[in-house]
């Protein structure tokens, strides 16, 4: 490896890191009800509708997809993939995105579009694909590493787990179900 290369790489390792953990703090702030530091005024909170919040939640996952895009990217150049950055990052999907996210919407947001009959198709092609994404980070976790990544076989089982997820994942929610709350 070169020493560009490896200068290269680390700069990302750092940028994707720091925007990583900077991305989950945030949107943990504005979830939890902490929408003063994003407020004009000192002291006071934003008055911010559930859609709205689960909105701001969704552009923690679409910053994820970037390092995800990134990753990719590496391997197709046949560069070293971060590692550490594509584990971070398959950990706030897992924590954030998942654990947290996701379970709020199949708890609360789920149901009332269930007992409204209001996009019910759209609401089960939802949860069937929170459950597929759960397993995607499963394996894109256990091939976050560097002596898995060491076989070529894994790195391509890694792109296609890195490509799905994004597939599925840009277009999950879109526009369509936040602004039809029931």
């Amino acid at each position: 490896m070169h020493a560009d290369d490896e200068s290269t790489r680390r700069a990302f390792l750092h940028a994707a890191t720091v925007a990583t953990a900077g991305t989950v703090f945030t949107a943990c702030a504005v979830t939890r009800g902490s929408a003063r530091a994003l407020s004009a005024t000192p002291g006071a909170e934003e008055d911010v509708s559930a859609a709205e919040d689960l909105m701001r939640e969704h552009g923690v996952l679409t910053r994820v997809l970037l390092i995800y895009r990134e990753v990719i990217r590496r391997l197709d150049a046949t560069h070293a993939a971060p590692t550490e950055a594509l584990a971070s990052a398959a950990g706030v999907i897992r924590t954030f995105i998942e654990d947290y996210h996701e379970r709020l919407e199949e708890e609360f947001l789920f149901p009332r579009f269930r007992r409204a009959n209001v996009h019910a198709d759209l609401v089960e092609v939802l949860a069937v694909q929170h459950q597929a994404g759960r397993r995607l980070t499963d394996d894109i976790t256990r091939l976050a590493t560097a002596s898995a990544l060491r076989a070529p076989a894994h790195r391509g089982t890694l792109r296609e787990r890195l490509s799905a997820f994004i597939r599925m994942y840009e277009p999950h929610e879109d526009t369509v179900l936040f602004p039809a709350v029931p």
